[in-house]
C-alpha cells in the first residue's frame, strides 16, 4: 500500500461521517492535514530505518569482501605448499562469503529502491501538506469573515434595531421641538437686566436728541449775526 492510498482510505473513512453531520470544509481540510502530518512522520521514520539497514548491509559487504580476500590468500598458500585439499576447503569458504555478498547486495538494491520511493512520496506529500495548510488557513479566514458579515447583516435587518433607531429619531424631533419652544419663550420675554439696559440706551438717545436740537437752534442765530 502506498502512502497516498493509505491517506485516501483514512479520509474516505471519515468523509461520509463529516458530510452526514453537515460539517464545514474547514474541518475536513484539518483532518486531511492531520493525517498527512502523521503519515509524513511515518514515512520519515521508515526512511531512517532503511538508511540504518543500508549502512549495516554496506558494512557487512565490506567485511565479507575482506573474508573473500583472506580465504583466497589461504587457498593460494595451500596450493603453494602442495595441499590441494586445503586449497579446495579455502575456496569453499571463499565461495560461501561470495554467495553471502550476492544475497545481501540484492537486499541492498531493494533497500535503495524503497528509499528512493519513500523520498519521492515524502516530497509529494510535503507539497500536498503545504497546500492543505494554506487552504486550511484560507478557509479559516473566509469562515471568520463570513461569520462576522452575517452577524452584521442580521443586525442590519433586525426589526428591533430598526425600532430602536426610530425611537432615537422620534426623541431627537421631540428635543428639537422643546428647544424651539424655549427659544420662543426667550423672544417673548425680557429679563430685568435687559429692560434696564434698554432704559439706559433710551436715555442716551434722549441726550443725543436734545444735543442735536440745540445745535440746530444755534445755526439760524449764527447766520443772522453773520
Amino acid at each position: 500500500m502506498t502512502v497516498f492510498s493509505r491517506i485516501s482510505e483514512i479520509i474516505n473513512a471519515n468523509l461520509n461521517a463529516i458530510l452526514e453531520q453537515a460539517e464545514d470544509p474547514e474541518k475536513l481540510v484539518r483532518l486531511i492535514t492531520q493525517e498527512m502530518e502523521e503519515t509524513l512522520v511515518e514515512v520519515r521514520s521508515a526512511s531512517a530505518r532503511y538508511l540504518a539497514d543500508k549502512k549495516q548491509i554496506a558494512q557487512s559487504i565490506k567485511a565479507y569482501q575482506r573474508e573473500v580476500q583472506v580465504w583466497e590468500s589461504k587457498a593460494e598458500l595451500a596450493i603453494s605448499k602442495g595441499r590441494d585439499d586445503l586449497a579446495k576447503a579455502a575456496l569453499k569458504e571463499r565461495t560461501r562469503f561470495e554467495t553471502a555478498i550476492t544475497s545481501i547486495e540484492g537486499d541492498l538494491i531493494q533497500i535503495n529502491t524503497s528509499i528512493k520511493k519513500l523520498k519521492s512520496d515524502a516530497e509529494q506529500l510535503e507539497a500536498k501538506l503545504q497546500n492543505a495548510r494554506a487552504r486550511q488557513k484560507a478557509l479559516i479566514v473566509r469562515g471568520q469573515t463570513a461569520e462576522s458579515r452575517i452577524k452584521v447583516k442580521r443586525q442590519l435587518h433586525d426589526v428591533s434595531i430598526d425600532n430602536a433607531f426610530n425611537r432615537f429619531e422620534s426623541y431627537e424631533r421631540k428635543l428639537d421641538e422643546m428647544e424651539g419652544e424655549i427659544e420662543a419663550f426667550d423672544l417673548g420675554s425680557k429679563t430685568l437686566s435687559a429692560e434696564i439696559h434698554e432704559l439706559e440706551h433710551d436715555e442716551h438717545l434722549n441726550v443725543e436728541l436734545e444735543a442735536l436740537k440745540s445745535r440746530m437752534e444755534q445755526k439760524p442765530k449764527q447766520l443772522q449775526q453773520a
